[in-house]
Parts: C-alpha cells; sequence; structure tokens
C-alpha cells in the first residue's frame, strides 16, 4: 500500500506519456509508451509495483520547482555535508522547438543530480516493474548501463557509477563532491524493436539542455496572458500542454489511474483518455493560457476518430483512447492495492458508452472560441461539425447520464440540455465556416424550445435556483456554466439567486464547492471539487462581485502544491488532495476563473 500524500509528487511529460516524481527524488509512476501504456513504475499504487529513486542520503531539507517556462523539475537536497541538486525531465525530440514540442519524443527519462556544495552522498534504487507490477523483470549488466527484459518491454538504464543487483532491483551508493555530477538516463523499446544503445553522460547533458530549450520556447512563442496571477495561469498552460498527445492532439483528463475521490472507497477511475468534454474545455483554457495554435490537430482527429458514429445514427461516444480507440472497457488490476489501500484500481473507463449530450455543446464551444486558430476546415471536419449540431437538435429532449457520469438511471440534467443549447448557438454563429447558413432558422427555432424549457422545468422554488435535473431540488455546481456559457447574464436575479445558493449549500468550511450532494448510485462520499469552486468564482466575476470572485478563486488555489499542481478535489476532512493528479479540469478552471476576474476587473 503506498500512502505517500497526492501533494508530494511533481508531473513529468513528454507529450506522450507522463512521470510522477515524489519530493524525496523516487519516480513512482510512469507509463511507456503512451499515457495510456503499462506502468513501468507504480509505487504510488502499489510499494511492490516498481520505483526509480535517486537522492541524497541524510537530507535535512528538502526544495524544488520548476525550471522557469518548463516542465523541467528541480529538486534541491540539502544535507549536514553538502547541497545536491537533481534535474529530471522527459526528453523532447531532437531539436523541438515551438509548435514541434514533443512531436518525435524518443521515449526517454533524463535525470541529473550534481553536488552544488561540499561533499554528498548519493543513493539511487531502481526497481522497473513491468505491466502494472505483474513483471519483475530480468536484469542484466552492460557497459554502462544494465538491460531489462520482460514481457513485451525492453528498458536501458545508462548509468555512470557501477550498480549492484539483486534479483531485478539495483542499487548504487556514490560520493560527489562541489562540481561533479552524474548523469542517467531510462529508454523503452518493445521487444521486438532494436535494441538501444547506452546513452554518454555528454549526450544525457546535451538532451536535458535541448529539452529545456524546447520548452521555453514553446512557453515564448504560445504564453501571452498577463493579467492577475500570471504566473500560475502561464503554469497551467505548460500542465495542460503536458497532458496532450502530440502525435494525435488528444488530450488525457489526467496522468494517473485510480488516485481515489475518497480514501478507502470505490471512486477510483482511470482518467488517461480523452473525453470530449476535457479536452474541448483544455482548449478553451489554452485559449488564455497558451495560444493553441494546435487546435486543428485536435478538430481533425476527433472527426477521423468519431465521424462514422453520428452518420450511423449514434451518440457521439464521450470519450476515447488517446490514439483514437473506441473500445474503453474497464477491467481491475487485482494485484494491486491501490493508494492507501482504495481498491480497486481499475484499467480502461466504463463510462465509455455512455450517454452524455453536453458534449455537443463543449465540442462546438471550443470550436467557436478557436476559430481564428482552425483557419479552413477540411470538409470531413466541417460535415462533422454540422452533425454534431444537427444531432444536439435532435436529441436534447432526451435523458441522459449527465456531465458527472452518474451510475444511475438516465434524468433530464440541466447541464446537458443547456449544453445543446449551447451547441446550436455556436453552430449559428459558426454557420459560415461551416457553409451551413441553410440550417440556421432550423437551429435557432430548437435553440429557443431548449432555452423556454430550462428556464421552465430547470427552476426550483424551493431551491431558490436552477437545480441538478428537470423537476429536482437538488443543487448542481454545474449550473453555475449558464452565465460562462452565455445563456443568462450572471446579474439575471435567478442567476444571482442561484450562485448564492450554491455558495451557501454546496460548499465545505474551507469554502470549497461540491460537485453536487444527491445521491449519485455510488457508495460513499467525495471530497469538494476544485473545477467547481473556480466556477463560483468566474460566476461571481461575471456577477460583478470582484471582492467574492477573488477571495473563492484564492482559496482554491491555496491548496496546489508546492510546484503548482492540482489535483481533482480536496478531503473536506483534512484539506488533503485527492483524485487523479494532476487534474486537467482543474488547471482548466484555475485559467478561466483567472481570465473572468481580470476582465471584470
Amino acid at each position: 500500500m503506498s500512502t505517500l500524500p497526492i501533494a508530494e509528487y511533481a508531473l513529468l511529460s513528454d507529450c506522450r506519456s507522463a512521470a510522477l516524481v515524489s519530493r524525496a527524488g523516487s519516480i513512482d509512476w510512469l507509463c511507456f509508451p503512451r499515457f495510456d501504456g503499462p506502468s513501468v513504475f507504480a509505487h504510488l499504487l502499489d510499494e511492490q509495483a516498481g520505483h526509480w529513486s535517486i537522492n541524497a542520503a541524510g537530507a535535512s531539507g528538502v526544495s524544488r520547482r520548476y525550471l522557469e517556462g518548463t516542465m523541467v523539475l528541480e529538486t534541491t537536497f540539502r544535507t549536514p555535508t553538502g547541497t545536491a541538486v537533481l534535474v529530471d525531465a522527459m526528453a523532447m525530440g531532437r531539436n523541438a522547438r515551438g509548435h514541434e514540442l514533443g512531436v518525435d519524443s524518443p521515449g526517454v527519462v533524463l535525470r541529473s543530480v550534481s553536488c552544488q556544495s561540499g561533499i554528498v552522498e548519493i543513493e539511487l534504487a531502481y526497481a522497473p516493474r513491468l505491466e502494472y507490477g505483474l513483471i519483475a523483470p530480468l536484469l542484466r549488466p552492460v557497459q554502462g548501463g544494465i538491460y531489462a527484459r520482460g514481457g513485451a518491454d525492453v528498458l536501458l538504464l545508462s548509468s555512470p557509477v557501477a550498480l549492484s543487483m539483486e534479483e531485478s532491483t539495483a542499487r548504487a551508493r556514490f560520493t560527489l563532491h562541489a562540481g561533479e555530477q552524474a548523469n542517467f538516463a531510462l529508454q523503452h523499446q518493445a521487444s521486438w524493436q532494436k535494441t538501444p544503445q547506452v546513452c554518454t553522460e555528454a549526450a544525457i547533458s546535451d538532451y536535458l539542455h535541448d529539452t529545456t530549450t524546447g520548452w521555453r520556447t514553446w512557453s515564448d512563442m504560445h504564453q501571452r496572458y498577463e493579467g492577475p496571477w500570471r504566473d500560475l495561469v502561464h503554469h497551467s498552460g505548460r500542465v495542460l500542454q503536458a497532458l496532450t498527445y502530440r502525435p494525435t492532439g488528444a488530450i488525457v483528463a489526467a496522468p494517473t489511474t485510480s488516485l481515489p475521490e475518497s480514501i478507502g472507497g470505490e471512486r477510483n477511475w482511470d482518467y488517461r483518455y480523452t473525453w470530449v468534454r476535457d479536452a474541448s474545455f483544455t482548449l478553451d483554457a489554452l485559449w488564455v493560457a497558451a495560444c493553441p495554435d494546435e487546435a486543428h490537430w485536435f478538430f481533425s482527429w476527433m472527426a477521423g476518430a468519431v465521424a462514422t458514429q453520428i452518420r450511423r445514427d449514434a451518440d457521439l461516444q464521450i470519450m476515447f483512447g488517446i490514439g483514437g480507440e473506441h473500445d474503453l472497457s474497464e477491467r481491475t488490476i487485482s494485484h494491486l492495492s491501490g493508494w492507501r489501500d482504495s481498491r480497486p484500481v481499475r484499467v480502461g473507463n466504463g463510462a465509455w458508452n455512455q450517454r452524455q449530450l453536453d458534449v455537443y455543446g463543449e465540442l462546438l464551444g471550443a470550436a467557436r472560441r478557436l476559430r481564428d486558430q482552425l483557419g479552413e476546415l477540411d470538409e470531413v471536419t466541417r460535415h462533422f461539425l454540422v452533425e454534431v449540431a444537427d444531432t444536439a437538435a435532435a436529441r436534447w429532449q432526451e435523458q441522459d447520464q449527465g456531465i458527472w457520469e452518474v451510475r444511475g438511471d438516465p434524468r433530464d440534467f440541466l447541464y446537458s440540455k443547456l449544453m445543446c443549447w449551447v451547441a446550436l448557438d455556436c453552430a449559428i454563429d459558426l454557420a459560415d465556416i461551416l457553409q451551413a447558413r441553410d440550417r440556421i432558422d432550423e437551429w435557432a427555432a430548437t435553440r429557443e424550445q431548449i432555452r423556454d424549457a430550462i428556464l421552465q422545468r430547470g427552476w426550483s422554488e424551493k431551491a431558490a435556483a436552477f437545480t441538478q435535473s428537470f423537476g429536482s431540488d437538488d443543487l448542481d455546481a454545474s449550473a453555475l456554466m449558464m452565465p460562462i456559457v452565455g445563456f443568462l447574464p450572471a446579474t439575471d436575479p435567478r442567476m444571482r439567486s442561484t450562485i448564492d445558493a450554491i455558495a451557501e449549500k454546496l460548499t465545505d468550511a474551507r469554502g470549497l464547492v461540491y460537485r453536487y450532494r444527491a445521491s449519485d448510485g455510488l457508495a460513499g462520499e467525495e471530497g469538494t471539487f476544485l473545477l467547481c469552486t473556480f466556477w463560483l468564482a468566474q460566476a461571481q466575476a461575471l456577477a460583478g462581485e470582484i471582492e467574492r470572485a477573488r477571495a473563492t478563486f484564492e482559496q482554491a488555489i491555496a491548496y496546489a502544491n508546492d510546484v503548482g499542481l492540482l489535483a481533482e478535489e480536496v478531503d473536506p476532512a483534512t484539506g488533503e488532495l485527492l483524485g487523479n493528479f494532476p487534474q486537467a479540469f482543474s488547471h482548466i478552471g484555475l485559467v478561466n476563473a483567472a481570465w473572468a476576474i481580470s476582465q471584470a476587473r
């Protein structure tokens, strides 16, 4: 059972996969060759499932940061005899700059430890455990490193120091004096590919410098936001870019699986896939945080991945594998104990075949926001977006599982109806580039029908608010999206009342917002939801309540860890981060709320 707090971790990414590194210098999560690939290290979910640690023996103090403008991590260890610095990164392709960041990422983890002052003893432990800890690979020493082979994978650890091996674990203990350093690299290949070659220390240094430069050129080219909380917004933009699978433009909701929404509970899901909703929101946030000039890749990929679904009169699937895979059937990894014994550990996600009608609006909403980045649409993408609007118009009256993927009976969720309205509102605005002006009158008529239904059936006099579903008195934070998407002004009396009701009745003592408090068909409770807290701040800003919005925003960002990363939820009892990490939704909320407050000012 792994017990280290989620906030102890930092993210590395090469825009294909990701690693989580603890404050103690241990890589406790790494999947190759993609975000959703089987893990090489999964100590995060079970102490026996593999890790790779490099740290200073007897460290009395540890601090860390990302190098400016990058996702390259620097960890400083202070000991009674000296100071050591560990630099970690996942390598980008050679000379990858700006828009090309991540195009040719080779699947290599780079680690460099140096002594800045005095003398420091360094400890290294390397314990790869392939396929989610199922395979303890055979280790074989070679000149300058160690090969690990097991199942379908080959790993090569390049090391300048001698390593002792016991079964499937290698260790080293060595001393560095001021000015000395040791560089390491971990390469991955499929067992049938050409065996990788050992990297020299000079090559690793060059790779680290090249990767750092690549991130900085991307940041310099893309990041223009100059409002309040500038550094946090820019950093969130880089985090969202780090969660992008560059070969297709797909964006994962988070790079981890089964970090729980409640400790010891069953709310443990695999988030290493692309939700249409999350990815669309991400592109929307990147418009603020990082000028997403590459947005056309995502829309082209989406059109290719799902174009035939709508034509076959099927619902738009809500999520896909990052390569475009449709079947994400869920299974349990029974040999893993889970983070703090939170079973089950899941791979795949059973929500993939749920009906969620809101996705049409989120997709077209992102297209409207990014119309200048999309350029001239190809025929497939243009037809796809028209079909998305037509499907929203045809199905808005049907029931679904809603934005929160409730695993119970379908209902008339207000948010789903709202986003069908958004789909048509956006399609009308985009009619020219969609070459669909002949559809405007029909879309407009249906848009008004949806509006009337929401105003008449979505309002509860008892709750004095717009509620979770038609005919319900239950509050739901997703109603905060009504002014955000332009359905009603935040100053409308009904909207003000809804904002106040959520602020009063859906928040905990810390001022953080729950998604909802009604039964959802699952056992146990969940934490407060950071995205919903940012939504509250955004809605308050739109209502002109700038000081309240700032206070709500500050309450939420207080839960970012020391390197600016946010999980999905916060434990209302302890204030500890919960859920998959880092969570795109939370960073999306941060960006959009900061933008709304800056505009309100």
